[in-house]
């Protein structure tokens, strides 16, 4: 990807090449459409019915009898983002959607499932950039994107603590926007030897991860843990190191598929707006055992959001400027500000992960309690990330 060096561009810019926008940070900057083209039509019918299919233990039947459609018309980028939006649901539908988990998809779902995900640069299967940031309107266009005026497009069983999971998501992916801008601003600062800038730009970063935290904090409100394990997680797991699926999953009539698949199944993990900030803050946890996991995440996102986190690393060092300029005491409290709001953060995330997953209890092998959505021992990955936080302060 060809990015303008920072004396030629401004963050605006940079953001815009990366599909990252300065207000809705890694949010589509319109509302995502909600319906396709009319040619989708049985998709759509059945998307608006599929609570209803799987409550009546129909969903599988009714998938199997879907037209294979080809999603190689859809030209905006809008559309293609709900189809796969649609595909996905339909997917861990078809494999969760009953007591005994379905390790064979078939072809009328799978080739049209592998050609918008091979589009996309993802793998076909529900991610988080389906689950949450693709996946919501605004009840009043002209508002801002926050709990109290977004909507679900697309649900599985539905209900309240089903939404507001997601919409907890898509208010703090909304807030993100400034910090994006900011961590470009602090970098060109950088670069000019500007130690003021440095210091404004990561005090609105430090802001953002204020908000994010007070947004995150919202999650009990209407989101009970008990209802979250039993009814919401079952279906956003993925078949990579779920006990229930072995072998993985088959993709029938995908030639490009000649064994069972593991993929990943949907986490915030899978959200570039924390491994952003790291960047800014040089935080690798390069001696964590859990690394790879982590980095392996970024398969999952749109290729444009993992290039932005790749090119945030590999940009001008605000820890080292800090570093240089310790004498300035106001310098390096903001970036110890940030490091801790990443901490209280992360540290939150690690509280609801106990509450509202090891805390509960397992009914059967394909909800694990110590096994993260994404396929991680998540207790010792989210403790060891938090604990690890305190040796980055300066």
């Amino acid at each position: 990807m060809d990015i303008l060096s920072p004396e030629t561009q401004s963050a605006t810019e940079t953001l815009a090449a990366f599909d990252v926008h300065p207000v809705y940070g890694f949010l589509p900057p319109n509302d995502p459409p909600r319906r396709l083209p009319e040619a989708f039509a049985a998709w759509e019918s059945l998307a608006g019915e599929l609570d209803k299919q799987l409550i009546a233990g129909t969903a599988k039947r009714a998938i199997r009898a879907l037209p294979q459609l080809d999603p190689s018309t859809l030209e905006a980028p809008g559309d293609v983002a709900r189809a796969m939006l649609l595909l996905s649901y339909f997917g861990h539908a078809y494999v969760w959607g009953e007591r005994q988990p379905a390790d064979r998809l078939p072809a009328n779902l799978a080739v049209p499932w592998h050609s918008v995900a091979t589009r996309l640069g993802r793998p076909p299967v529900l991610s988080y950039a389906s689950h949450a940031l693709n996946n919501w309107r605004r009840l009043d266009p002209s508002g801002r994107v926050e709990l109290g005026n977004i909507a679900r497009l697309e649900n599985f069983l539905g209900g309240a603590d089903e939404d507001w999971f997601v919409l907890v998501h898509v208010d703090i992916e909304g807030r993100a926007g400034p910090a994006m801008e900011a961590i470009i601003e602090a970098q060109n600062a950088v670069l000019r030897d500007d130690t003021t800038a440095v210091e404004i730009h990561l005090a609105t970063v430090s802001d953002v991860l204020t908000q994010m935290l007070a947004t995150l904090s919202r999650m009990p409100e209407q989101c009970d843990p008990y209802i979250y394990y039993n009814r919401v997680r079952p279906f956003i797991f993925g078949w990579m190191d779920n006990p229930a699926l072995p072998e993985g999953v088959w993709y029938e009539g995908v030639s490009a598929y000649t064994t069972g698949q593991k993929f990943r199944g949907e986490t915030g993990a899978q959200s570039s707006i924390v491994p952003s900030i790291h960047g800014l803050l040089a935080i690798n946890y390069t001696s964590d055992p859990l690394r790879n996991h982590v980095l392996g995440m970024r398969e999952y996102m749109p290729p444009k959001h993992r290039a932005f986190i790749g090119h945030v690393e590999q940009g001008p060092s605000v820890r080292d400027f800090v570093q240089r300029n310790e004498g300035s005491a106001a310098l390096v409290e903001v970036y110890n500000e940030c490091v801790r709001g990443v901490y209280n953060f992360q540290a939150k995330h690690l509280e609801y992960a106990g509450r509202y997953i090891h805390a509960q209890a397992q009914r059967n092998n394909g909800n694990p309690v110590d096994v993260g959505t994404g396929g991680t021992p998540f207790m010792h990955y989210l403790k060891k990330h938090a604990d690890d936080l305190n040796g980055y302060l300066l």
